[in-house]
C-alpha cells in the first residue's frame, strides 16, 4: 500500500506546558466527570459480569440445570462482545456519542433482564449474548469517544480510568457475584445490573449533548467479520476437545482464520481495523499487537487462584487476594503514569511495560513448584505486581497512541474503538491457549501451571518488540 506520514503526535504527549486545566481536578468536574462516568461505567459493567457471572453459575446451574452446557454461558457472551465491539465505530458515526451509548445501555438492559428471567439454561444463554452485545459496545465507546468527548490534555487520564475499570472488576466482581449467591439472588443481581444500566443510561444525555453522528450507515465487513468469529472459535474449541492433535488441530485451524482475517482486510474497502493498521510507515498495527500482548498477561488472573490453592495450599479468600494482586499493580501503575506529562517518559513507560511483564511471567512460572511454602508465595506476589505494574505502564497510553494515530477524528475514534476488539480478542484465544496448555500438564498440577504460566509469557515476548516499534522517532 502507498506510504503514509508518520502520524501526529498529540498535544497530550507533546506540549509541555504547565496549563493550570491539566489535571485531575478539571478532568472530575463539570461535564467531563459525568462523560467520564459513563465511559469508565460502561467498561466496569463488562468487566464485572465476566467474573461476577462465574460465581454465580453454580447456584444458576442448581436452579435452572444445564450443567452440559455451563461454559457456552461465557463463550456466548464474550463472542457476542466482540461482535459489538467491531460495530463501535459505525453506530458513532451514524448515531453519534449519546445515541450510540442509549443503544448500548438499552441492549444490554434487555439481556440483564433476560438473564433474570429465564428458565432453563438455553433462554440464559441467548440471553447472555444479548447482554455481552451490549457489553461488547459499552467497552468499544469507552475508549472510541474520549477523543471526542475531552479535550487532548485529558486523554491519556481518561484512558487510564477507564481500562483501570478492568482491575476494579476484577477486585469487586467476584466478591459481589459470591455475595449474590450465598444469599440465594442470582436472579436479583442480575436485576440489579439492569437497574444500574437504566441509571447510567439517564447520565448520557448530558454527557454527550451535541453529539449527532452524520446518518452515514457504513457497510458491515460481513466477510471479515465471519472469518474473525470462525477463527476465535476455533481456538476456543482448542480447549475443550481432546488434548493431542484435536486441539492442536483446532489451533493451527485458528491461527490459519486470522491469517485469512487480515489477508480480506488488506484487500477490502470496509474493514474491521482502520485502514490505517494497513498502511505502510503507520504504527497502528503495531499499537494493536502491543495491547494483544499485554492482554495475554491479563489472562493470568484466571489461574492465579487455582494454582495457588493446589501448589500452596492457601484458603480460596487468600488466593483470591494473591490474584487480585496483578489488577491492583496494573490500576496503581496506569492512575500514576498518566500524570507524567514528559513525552520521553511516556515512550520509555511503553517500551518498559511489555518487559516487566514479560519477565516476571517467567520467573513466576517457574516458581510452580508443589508444596510451595510462605516464601515461594511472597515471590509469586511480588512477581505478580511487577507483571502488573507492565500492563498499568503501558496500557493508558497506548490508548493514546491509537487516538493520535491520525488528525482525522472519525478515523481517530475507529482507532481507538479498536483497542478494545483487539483487547476482547486476545483475552478469547488466550484463555483458550492457557486452558490447552494446562490440560498439557495432565494429572500434575505443577506441570500445568508451569506450562499455562510460560505459554502465556511466550506469548507476551512479541510486545517488546512491538512496543519499541510504537515508540520509535
Amino acid at each position: 500500500m502507498d506510504e503514509s506520514p508518520p502520524p501526529a503526535q498529540p498535544a497530550e504527549l507533546t506540549d509541555s506546558t504547565a496549563a493550570h486545566a491539566d489535571g485531575w481536578a478539571d478532568l472530575l468536574s463539570g461535564r467531563h466527570l459525568a462523560s467520564v462516568l459513563v465511559m469508565a461505567s460502561g467498561v466496569l459493567l463488562y468487566a464485572m459480569n465476566l467474573y461476577f457471572t462465574a460465581a454465580l453459575m453454580p447456584s444458576i446451574v442448581e436452579d435452572i440445570g444445564g450443567q452440559a452446557y455451563y461454559a457456552w454461558v461465557t463463550t456466548a457472551f464474550v463472542v457476542s462482545a466482540i461482535v459489538g465491539s467491531l460495530s463501535v465505530s459505525r453506530i458513532l458515526d451514524w448515531k453519534g456519542s449519546a445515541a450510540a451509548y442509549l443503544i448500548a445501555f438499552s441492549i444490554f438492559f434487555v439481556g440483564a433482564i433476560g438473564n433474570a428471567a429465564s428458565p432453563t439454561m438455553e433462554l440464559l444463554i441467548a440471553s447472555r449474548a444479548v447482554q455481552g452485545l451490549g457489553g461488547g459496545l459499552l467497552v468499544g465507546l469507552g475508549y472510541a469517544v474520549i477523543r471526542t468527548a475531552l479535550p487532548a490534555r485529558h486523554w491519556a487520564r481518561a484512558a487510564g480510568v477507564v481500562s483501570a475499570m478492568w482491575g476494579v472488576g476484577t477486585l469487586f466482581g467476584p466478591a459481589l457475584g459470591g455475595l449474590f449467591a450465598e444469599l440465594g439472588l442470582w436472579r436479583a443481581s442480575y436485576a440489579a445490573l439492569a437497574a444500574v444500566a437504566l441509571l447510567l443510561a439517564a447520565v448520557v444525555r448530558r454527557s454527550f449533548a451535541g453529539s449527532a453522528g452524520s446518518g452515514h450507515r457504513a457497510p458491515v465487513p460481513a466477510v471479515s467479520l465471519f472469518v474473525l468469529i470462525l477463527a476465535t472459535l476455533a481456538i476456543s474449541l482448542s480447549a475443550v476437545v481432546p488434548m493431542g492433535w484435536p486441539a492442536l488441530a483446532a489451533i493451527g485451524i485458528g491461527l490459519a482464520l486470522l491469517g485469512l482475517f487480515i489477508a480480506v482486510e488488506r484487500r477490502s474497502r470496509h474493514t474491521i481495523l482502520p485502514a490505517l493498521a494497513y498502511q505502510r510507515g503507520n504504527t497502528l498495527k503495531w499499537v494493536y499487537l502491543t495491547v494483544a500482548a499485554l492482554s495475554a498477561g491479563v489472562v493470568m488472573e484466571n489461574f492465579i487462584p487455582l494454582f495457588a490453592q493446589r501448589l500452596a495450599g492457601l484458603s480460596p479468600l487468600l488466593a483470591g487476594l494473591l490474584g487480585a494482586v496483578l489488577s491492583l499493580a496494573w490500576t496503581c501503575a496506569q492512575l500514576f503514569i498518566v500524570s507524567v506529562r514528559a513525552d520521553a517518559t511516556r515512550r520509555r513507560a511503553i517500551r518498559i511495560g511489555p518487559l516487566l511483564l514479560a519477565a516476571a511471567l517467567i520467573g513466576y512460572g517457574l516458581l510452580q513448584t508443589d508444596g510451595a511454602g510462605p516464601s515461594t508465595v511472597a515471590a509469586w506476589a511480588l512477581l505478580l505486581a511487577v507483571a502488573g505494574t507492565g500492563i498499568g505502564l503501558a496500557w493508558p497510553l497506548l490508548g493514546v497512541a491509537a487516538m493520535s494515530s491520525t488528525q482525522d477524528a472519525a478515523e481517530g475514534g475507529k482507532a481507538a474503538a479498536a483497542i478494545s476488539t483487539t483487547q476482547l480478542i486476545a483475552l478469547s484465544i488466550t484463555s483458550a491457549l492457557g486452558g490447552t496448555l494446562m490440560a498439557a500438564g495432565g494429572q500434575s498440577i505443577a506441570d500445568a501451571a508451569r506450562y499455562a504460566t510460560l505459554g502465556i509469557a511466550l506469548l507476551v515476548l512479541p510486545g517488546i518488540f512491538t512496543a519499541r516499534i510504537v515508540t520509535r522517532q
